[in-house]
């Protein structure tokens, strides 16, 4: 067995009893919180730029890759 897998499957493990014990409370309070990171403005504004600079990044390696054929 690969140790790398075997590493993920024991990470896996533990954050599943972590888990099963933090409780749907929790589970709550987490998801709001994420909910709440993800729609805010400022975080809205950096993917809305990251996926712009994406963008160009691709269409900038669609012409090189035009150029090398």
């Amino acid at each position: 067995m690969n140790p790398k897998f075997l590493v993920i499957l024991v990470v896996a493990a533990i954050a599943y009893v972590l888990g099963a014990r933090a409780g749907r409370e929790r589970y709550d309070q987490i998801s709001k919180a994420v909910t709440s990171f993800w729609n805010d403005p400022t975080v809205k504004r950096a993917r809305s730029e990251a996926k712009k600079e994406a963008d160009k990044a691709r269409k900038a390696m669609d012409k090189k890759a035009k150029l090398l054929r």
